[in-house]
């Protein structure tokens, strides 16, 4: 593999890591809003159906992105749990 390759992939897991911690950086938003601290409900909103896009995109490609689907899918989850949790 050369150089440039090897950069790709460590600069392509260092983003899915990423992509997974912000999603879950959530997890205190969802205990707020549980304990009646509401946050808005937008972003996550958004947050989970810009990943719902991202991992259709993915999977529709010949050869499935395997780290945009695992970095993304946590998104949808997280994501409708704090817009669900902020509206109820």
């Amino acid at each position: 593999m050369e150089k440039k390759e090897r950069m790709v992939l460590v600069f392509g897991r260092i983003a899915s890591v990423l992509s997974v911690l912000m999603y879950v950086s959530y997890i205190p938003q969802i205990m707020n809003n549980l304990a009646g601290n509401k946050g808005n409900p937008i972003q996550p909103m958004v947050a989970m159906v810009n990943c719902i896009f991202w991992v259709i995109y993915a999977t529709m490609q010949k050869k499935k992105d395997y780290p945009i689907i695992i970095a993304n899918v946590p998104g949808i989850f997280l994501g409708a749990i704090t817009f669900i949790t902020a509206i109820m």
